[in-house]
């Protein structure tokens, strides 16, 4: 017979007063985030949320670290609809490489939950990160079922407010700048919940996104900004 301390052990099984153990945890960059989170890092075989209000706060930055590591050793990453333009010479500073870089650009909500479902679902790719608007929860419940059955680490993108709503993401951190660092609200964990934020120091500027102006044109005193990094605002 197993003894049930083998059993607890197990990746599946978790209980609610300690931390799970992550199979091979994919680390954040931030030693801090990484002390709070279930095997050291984010999960690897299941959705993650990121709740935030406002674009640039450090949500991306977060990610960086990751996405870095991931792309050096030749995985590749596939952002879905993301709101912005990404900036390459920013993702490339952060030492991302852009050759396992994928943008997904989707004209409909269906078409961005259909993208990332297949990706996820290929296999051949080692992170994915979402933008879709108000997802249901069978939505939701699809893309946790895909990304536990791949081995990508599923990142997606949403309002705080949704922290008060059911989901079946394994990881989900409610963001909020402060300052010069970004706090981060664990809403979520397998295991016990967390006694308060984790605040973490990010370089400015925390933007590697360009928001794209109208018409497809870009003001000339916004081109500044654009080579910053930042937001260009129409």
């Amino acid at each position: 017979m197993v003894a049930l301390a083998d059993i607890l052990e197990q990746h599946p099984v978790w209980r609610g007063g300690a931390l799970a153990h992550a199979l091979a945890a994919l680390p954040t960059g931030f030693a801090g985030l990484d002390a709070e989170l279930p095997g050291g890092g984010w999960p690897p075989q299941g959705l993650t949320e990121l709740l935030a209000d406002d674009p640039g706060i450090g949500e991306l930055a977060l990610l960086l670290p990751a996405l870095a590591s991931l792309t050096r050793s030749g995985r590749r990453t596939v952002w879905i609809a993301p709101p912005f333009v990404p900036y390459a010479p920013a993702l490339a500073a952060a030492g991302v490489d852009l050759v396992n870089l994928l943008i997904v650009r989707c004209p409909a909500r269906r078409d961005a939950l259909w993208a990332a479902e297949q990706a996820l679902r290929s296999g051949s790719c080692g992170a994915l990160a979402a933008w879709v608007a108000r997802p249901r929860y069978p939505e939701l419940q699809r893309l946790a079922v895909a990304a536990e059955a791949s081995q990508a680490a599923a990142f997606l993108f949403r309002p705080r407010a949704a922290a008060g709503e059911s989901s079946p993401a394994c990881l989900r951190l409610a963001l909020q700048a402060a300052g010069p660092e970004l706090h981060v609200r664990i809403v979520k964990r397998r295991g016990s919940p967390a006694a308060s934020p984790v605040r973490l120091p990010l370089k400015r500027p925390f933007h590697v996104v360009g928001r794209a102006a109208p018409a497809g044109t870009v003001p000339a005193d916004a081109r500044a900004d654009r080579r910053l990094g930042l937001p260009v605002h129409a």
